[in-house]
């Protein structure tokens, strides 16, 4: 097989070929018309592949390959995280205990389970300053939807009607989008020179009808908001509530706790903070914690204890209601707990300041081969441009971002955020080693004076992966998504 002929599993389907046997039934067969109404029986069978195991097992290992890993190779994706996940996590979550618990088991034969949910929450809320913490949501935008919810439910019960978010100019895409999913109108504030948001602004938009301002901090770009007790006070001068968008809370762990900066309600990624695999679509596990006004609003069930037993709460008449099936992805709540407690107070604390310090050693190493919108110690990830690039050689960030592909490195984020032209936003995590983060800056370096030397070798790279660069709007618009017979 050539390295570029890459089958689907379709083709190696022999008509007849099966990927499992099974015994009798021990119970009478009836025909599958007499099981399923004729409304529902498809008149052709479903046009799957017929294969056996191993067919299945080396193609979908074969495709594996293919993808980028954190296991492989070092994964500098800003505001993502992408920190290593000690193995010890994976045995903690499959332990037959946990992986093999039903959801509807009966609260008194899960007690293990909802004893280790408690005391994370116990955990969490300690860690980021809240007073109680809700495990339901399934990701960080999942979060921020509840913790929306949850304040306007907050207003409605005190008779207010407030119609805006503020938002600052750099935040997340998820912030303004949860805000306008919830029924608010979006209000932009502008962020300052020194990429805080401007606290002027703010006093200018904030009044009676502002319900939250949602702030991630530190921010998109990597910097601790300096003003954050200013906007605090400007926020709950005006009655108005502060949301945290945990996505950065790895910068700051045991250093300094949002529920102290005056926030009343946020989500925590555990699915980057707290080492549980992420990328690929999930699972994710967006915690969300809340000052104790807002506890009354958590969704249903909440886990209370009892003389030393626990049990689920779902009679709270103030609550939103369920914002998921069941109690929140598990499996990705053992593997932070497990987390936690292996690091301790002191271990999570050195996590934030490893962090730190490799972000700044990387910015120290770089900041003379791109242009640096920002010029200040940064906390755990850096935003440069490559305008300097673009407008001198006419290499553009994303032609550099493919670039890093044949030097074995995965690509930063690229092109958020928005505020900053050709933006390229890096994070190394607390995980990676000084050598690791010397060849990254050492290919970095390299990329730019190919940029300045050799433009076309940047322009039409990636040169040595399988798949050449491909035609992304016409894969963003027109997708291939239904295998069909050749």
């Amino acid at each position: 097989m050539m390295p570029r002929d890459f089958p689907v599993i379709f083709d190696f389907s022999v008509p007849g070929r099966v990927g499992s046997s099974y015994p009798d039934p021990d119970v009478p067969d009836a025909p599958l018309e007499q099981l399923v109404p004729a409304a529902y029986l498809r008149k052709q069978p479903a046009a799957l592949p017929e294969v056996s195991e191993l067919d299945v097992v080396r193609h979908y290992t074969r495709l594996s390959h293919r993808n980028f890993s954190i296991d492989e190779g070092f994964y500098p994706l800003g505001s993502c995280t992408m920190k290593y996940n000690p193995k010890i996590h994976e045995d903690a979550a499959r332990l037959p205990g946990f992986a093999r618990l039903h959801p509807y088991v009966p609260a008194e034969h899960a007690q293990g389970a909802l004893r280790l949910m408690w005391e994370l929450e116990q955990l969490l809320a300690e860690i980021s300053g809240m007073d109680r913490v809700t495990f339901q949501p399934a990701a960080g935008a999942h979060g921020e939807l509840t913790g929306l919810l949850m304040i306007r439910a907050y207003f409605a019960a005190r008779g207010e009607r407030r119609t805006k978010v503020i938002v600052p100019d750099s935040a997340h895409g998820t912030n303004p989008a949860t805000a306008s999913m919830v029924g608010y109108q979006v209000v932009t504030v502008k962020s300052d020179a020194r990429g805080n948001m401007d606290v002027r602004a703010l006093r200018e938009a904030m009044d009676d009808s502002v319900a939250a301002i949602m702030l991630t901090n530190p921010n998109t770009l990597g910097l601790f908001e300096e003003r954050i007790l200013d906007v605090e006070e400007i926020v709950h001068g005006a009655g108005g509530q502060l949301y945290l968008d945990g996505a950065n809370f790895n910068a700051v762990l045991g250093v300094t706790r949002p529920g102290d900066q005056g926030f009343d309600v946020m989500h925590m990624n555990l699915h980057k903070t707290f080492t549980t695999p992420h990328g690929g679509g999930g699972p994710g596990a967006g915690a969300v914690g809340v000052k104790a006004h807002l506890a009354p609003f958590l969704p249903v069930p909440v886990i209370e204890r009892e003389d030393g037993r626990f049990r689920f709460d779902d009679q709270r008449p103030q609550s939103i209601g369920k914002i998921r099936a069941f109690y929140g992805n598990f499996g990705n709540l053992v593997r932070a707990y497990a987390y936690i407690r292996s690091m301790g107070a002191e271990g999570l604390r050195q996590v934030a300041e490893t962090a730190v310090l490799n972000a700044n050693y990387l910015l120290a190493h770089l900041r003379s081969r791109f242009d640096l919108p920002y010029d200040r110690v940064c906390k755990h990830e850096f935003v440069l441009s490559g305008a300097r690039q673009k407008r001198q050689h006419g290499v553009t960030t994303k032609d550099m971002a493919k670039r890093m592909l044949d030097y074995g490195f995965h690509a930063p984020t690229i092109y958020f955020p928005l505020i900053v032209e050709e933006a390229i936003m890096i994070e190394p995590t607390e995980t990676e080693s000084k050598r690791t983060l010397d060849e990254f800056a050492d290919a970095m370096q390299a990329i730019a004076r190919e940029a300045q030397d050799e433009p076309d070798v940047v322009r039409t790279a990636p040169h040595s992966t399988p798949v050449r660069r491909l035609d992304e709007v016409r894969a963003a618009r027109q997708p291939d998504l239904r295998w069909k017979p050749r």
